[in-house]
């Protein structure tokens, strides 16, 4: 299927200054709704580049007021009525942040309050809903604290995540412009996010431009024509500099690539005024001013005071001046064609020298201001074409996999490897491998489930950053290869990555080479294929990072030579595949990042698991709920620990409820509990200590089965209690019609369970529930698998008063904490049991 979108695709750009960076979705050919600016003399510009269609989506004005929003909301009515677009495809906003403070809450509340235009940028987003937004801004953007709209102070991500985070798949990076396509350094920030009804086939990381070697100044503008004092270039205007005092030129003059004028020996030279008639030597505030820059560096950051000497890194290699405009544009990737005036090119080089002067001297300092605020026009370009890609290209949804499957009888590993071979140009990637996970025939014995791009792309943005010139990863049972192009791009930046891509079965292997073929793979990346039971693999490394989806089944197979390895693992009680890789990658591994079984944070037989856990760096919990798995109705998590690092604070973040908790490890893995407690909290707390714990053993039916029980009661048949028969009040049991069913005597007095009935000694919950509720034991009623048996110890005899506490609302909270807000394996078993507490005043 083609998804549905607006043809041409179309743009808001907020805080667009001159335009030059949003230039690249024009180059793209993307429309232009509306575009904001607060300065006339800026957004003037943006119209000699024709960048609206309609004059009146050039808007001049300041996003704090609702007159300048209301006119952004009537273009876009405008557009739906007579352009007939669906809605907005792309939000730019690059919206001035000041009072970097790196969280530093006692920063000048004024400089927070500034940043309140990133707070009208992320509401004008979550009220306009894009399918794509972009923000850039400085290095320090995401830490950055702004003021809330609700008068709350967080870092901008914090609060980008907290407002958008349910609708947007959302990934921060910071990135060096340089190696990414710009001829400058510029390390900034790009924070992406995408629709989430799109999470299944594109992410944010698709969306971000691609790594390249940065470039030489030599390489930039090496062969820019010289330019003598006071000359603009006959033929290209905008190849010229604003000359200085002659006198300045003698500080420069004699300095070599490299040098500093202030550390000429001769006064005369250094940098200096005359005051009268001593030389007050000026002071080198910074090292990078007044030096001359050298041909074999890279190009050094383009600053908004690039017209003057004493700036930083703005003095030619070579020549006694500051750089060209021109040479700026070249630096800041800006088109040839970009136009600063109304004139074009060849109307410009025709004017008299004293017209262009004086055109330069009215001019000169905006364009050179824009140029140095300007985000690089290659780098918009980059995001532009990838959304354009993304968005045009051929998705093929689950109905269409499975024709596919179907009419190319891809249950055949031969016809799959021919299919792989003649079609991948034609599908994406994730596509691919969808079809190669479904097509598996050992998917079901290997438990080897597709990993969606959504789910890798927020593990992803928690991966540390790793400045090696080599690092290892291990991909431990890589199946499709969902991971390997996300690494790609996480890891551009690395000199040497190896990575080590794990199956045991060896069609996997095979099918992920051949997708692999049709992937550009990035020249500092190696991969080795290898077909191997991981449990029985052996490396000699110890891998900077191990990463995947580990197995979803259970070790049917303890063979003596498995026996022997698992001797070594803390946990001797599970068979659960995925535990057991999780302790084999925490021992060979510097940073583990492993999608797993929610229950492992509390199933009962992951008791010594907790033990090994507490020990380790918890640095991440992503609780993805059910967003996991197609077709799987599984609570998946991701755990991100460092296993040579002690434990610090730990992130949890809930896709679900998109809210991100900090905790201190020792906090939520505190071991006066049965297990880990991601969402502990103040509230929990208090409400534990009114509680006694661990009172109670429970038992639950297995035995009772549909096909033994009926609908119509007979004499001899007794009431089987479901969960739905126990009163949402907790203050007795109901008869619901089409729900009850009945058991023939003589079968429930063969049942396990039957010992319980009449018991007055134990009560009854129901089983899969938050919405909690404890009840007697109800005479003459047998229970079954959705009802647990509560068994007191020590002989404890509840009161009314306890009863009801169970059906509270202060203990349904407690309980969902305590259950880690799970929606699926939240049964009563022997280790949840224990937050049954009873109140520490009912005897």
């Amino acid at each position: 299927m083609a998804m549905k979108i607006n043809t041409p695709l179309n743009y808001i750009s907020l805080f667009s200054c001159a335009g030059v960076g949003c230039y690249g979705f024009k180059e793209e050919g993307f429309s232009c709704i509306a575009t904001v600016e607060l300065e006339e003399r800026r957004l003037q510009i943006q119209k000699y580049n024709k960048k609206c269609k309609y004059e009146t989506g050039y808007i001049a004005g300041d996003l704090k007021l609702d007159s300048t929003k209301h006119a952004v909301f009537s273009e876009i009515k405008y557009w739906q009525k007579h352009e007939k677009i669906k809605g907005v495809d792309v939000i730019i906003a690059t919206p001035p942040c000041q009072g970097i403070s790196d969280s530093n809450h006692k920063k000048r509340p004024d400089e927070i309050e500034r940043n309140s235009l990133v707070v009208e940028s992320i509401e004008l987003v979550d009220t306009i809903k894009p399918k794509v937004f972009v923000f850039e801004n400085v290095k320090g953007f995401m830490k950055t604290l702004c003021v809330t709209k609700d008068n709350k102070i967080m870092p901008i991500i914090e609060h980008i995540h907290e407002v958008l985070g349910a609708n947007y798949v959302i990934s921060g990076n910071i990135l060096n412009f340089m190696n990414y396509g710009a001829n400058s350094s510029r390390t900034r920030t790009l924070v992406i996010g995408v629709e989430k009804k799109y999470r299944d086939v594109i992410t944010p990381l698709d969306l971000f431009p691609n790594f390249q070697k940065e470039k030489t100044l030599k390489q930039v503008i090496g062969n820019f024509p010289v330019l003598e004092w006071g000359e603009i270039a006959a033929d290209d205007f905008y190849h010229a500099f604003r000359t200085y005092n002659k006198e300045m030129r003698a500080w420069i003059h004699d300095l070599l690539p490299g040098q500093c004028a202030f550390n000429q020996e001769d006064p005369l030279k250094r940098p200096h005024q005359i005051k009268n008639g001593v030389i007050v030597e000026n002071t080198q505030k910074n090292r990078d001013k007044y030096t001359r820059q050298r041909w074999d560096r890279f190009v050094q950051c383009v600053q908004t005071r690039n017209d003057q000497l004493a700036a930083q890194n703005t003095i030619h290699p070579e020549q006694d001046r500051v750089f060209s405009i021109r040479e700026l544009m070249e630096m800041m990737s800006i088109p040839y064609n970009f136009k600063w005036y109304n004139n074009n090119l060849q109307e410009l080089n025709a004017l008299t020298l004293e017209e262009k002067r004086k055109l330069y001297k009215n001019n000169e300092i905006n364009i050179r201001q824009c140029i140095g605020e300007a985000v690089p026009t290659i780098i918009m370009r980059q995001i532009a074409s990838k959304i354009k890609k993304q968005f045009t290209k051929k998705i093929c949804d689950s109905a269409e996999v499975n024709k596919i499957i179907a009419n190319n009888h891809l249950d055949i590993i031969e016809n799959m490897r021919t299919f792989l071979e003649s079609n991948p140009e034609k599908l994406d990637l994730p596509t691919l491998m969808r079809i190669t996970e479904l097509c598996n025939a050992k998917r079901e014995q290997n438990a080897a489930f597709y990993t969606n791009k959504f789910l890798v792309n927020e593990i992803m943005d928690k991966l540390p950053s790793i400045k090696k010139e080599e690092i290892r990863i291990l991909e431990p049972s890589v199946g499709a290869g969902s991971f390997l192009p996300f690494l790609f791009i996480k890891y551009a930046d690395v000199p040497h990555v190896i990575i080590d891509a794990v199956d045991i079965d060896e069609n996997s292997i095979e099918n992920l080479r051949l997708i692999m073929q049709n992937v550009e793979i990035p020249s500092n990346f190696e991969i080795n294929y290898i077909c191997a039971d991981f449990l029985l693999y052996d490396s000699p490394y110890t891998y900077d990072l191990t990463i995947g989806n580990p197995p979803y089944s259970k070790l049917k197979n303890r063979t003596p030579e498995i026996s022997m390895r698992l001797l070594c693992n803390v946990n001797q009680d599970t068979n659960d595949l995925a535990e057991i890789f999780l302790e084999k990658c925490i021992r060979i591994s510097d940073c583990v990042a492993l999608v797993l079984n929610k229950s492992i944070l509390s199933g009962e037989e992951y008791q010594e698991t907790y033990k090994l856990l507490r020990k380790v760096n918890i640095d991440t919990i992503i609780d993805f709920g059910r967003y996991g798995f197609t077709g799987l109705s599984i609570e998946t998590i991701a755990l991100i620990v460092y296993p040579n690092k002690r434990p610090g604070n730990t992130m949890v973040h809930s896709l679900k409820y998109n809210r991100t908790y900090k905790q201190k490890q020792s906090y939520i893995t505190d071991d006066k509990f049965p297990f880990i407690l991601i969402y502990r909290d103040e509230e929990f707390d208090r409400v534990a200590t009114k509680l006694n714990f661990g009172v109670f053993d429970v038992i639950r039916d297995r035995q009772i089965t549909k096909s033994m029980t009926k609908h119509e009661k007979g004499l001899q048949d007794i009431w089987v209690i479901k969960a739905r028969n126990i009163d949402d009040d907790g203050k007795g049991i109901s008869h619901i019609e089409g729900y009850d069913v009945f058991l023939p005597l003589e079968v429930a007095c063969t049942l396990n369970i039957n010992t319980y009935v009449n018991n007055k000694n134990v009560y009854l919950t129901p089983n899969m529930t938050y919405n909690t509720r404890v009840i007697k034991n109800v005479p003459n009623v047998i229970p079954d698998g959705s009802v647990a048996v509560l068994l007191p110890k020590e002989g404890i005899q509840l009161t009314e008063e306890q009863l009801n506490y169970f059906s509270s609302e202060e203990y349904r909270r407690f309980y969902l904490i305590a259950r880690n807000l799970s929606t699926q394996s939240i049964n009563v078993d022997r280790t949840s049991v224990y937050f049954f507490g009873i109140l520490k005043n009912d005897k």
